[in-house]
């Protein structure tokens, strides 16, 4: 075999924090501010996005040695399509009030320069294992940050966890109030910069 466990390990660890795909190559910023306002679109969002990521990495790993190098592209932007109009059906098969919360969000998958990236730079010049390893990291490196900052904004915004109210009423009585500006596309950029502010300031590791 071209590699081994550890490089396998390798490949998912990096892509899932070291490399991370908002918080250190800062992409996908777009999804991360529209359906970031509640922890359900976000999760919904996140596990769409790593699927979709993941299966294209695969099939176009498979298929690298026989994709014409001048149309590449073309054949990676057709089986995203595939996958995400995949998603999209099933979510509103299962999922249909999400599905509708979600709107365009899901389609725009399509364009989202996380898988088109790892696509073009990773699953057409590694093989299938690598390739499932990536995009699964890159996928729920994604999914981390995509909840962590859903998390904060609909807790400090307005006091839920998943739609359900965690602050006791007995603080809102005191004088407690929300923080509005965590519903507000302001506030998802500020917990997504101090995200990358906390992460870029730790030492990194050694191999």
């Amino acid at each position: 075999m071209g590699f081994t466990r550890t490089r396998l390990f390798r490949t998912f660890k990096a892509a899932l924090w070291e490399d991370n795909p908002i918080s250190r190559q800062i992409l996908g910023i777009c999804s991360a501010l529209a359906v970031t306002v509640q922890m359900k679109t976000a999760l919904v969002m996140a596990l769409a996005l790593t699927a979709v990521l993941t299966f294209s990495n695969l099939i176009i790993s498979i298929l690298r040695n026989q994709i014409p190098r001048n149309i590449r592209m073309i054949v990676e932007l057709t089986v995203i399509a595939s996958l995400v109009v995949v998603a999209d059906e099933i979510l509103k098969a299962y999922l249909y009030d999400i599905s509708k919360q979600l709107s365009i969000f899901v389609g725009l998958i399509i364009t989202n320069c996380i898988i088109m990236g790892r696509a073009e730079s990773f699953a057409m010049a590694n093989p299938p294992p690598l390739a499932v390893a990536d995009g699964l990291g890159n996928g729920l490196g994604y999914a981390l940050v995509l909840v962590g900052v859903a998390f904060l904004r609909e807790f400090l915004g307005a006091g839920k966890i998943f739609g359900v109210s965690v602050v006791p009423q007995a603080l809102y009585d005191a004088g407690f109030m929300n923080m509005g500006l965590m519903t507000l596309a302001p506030g998802a950029f500020i917990v997504i910069g101090l995200l990358v502010w906390i992460q870029g300031g730790m030492p990194e590791e050694e191999d």
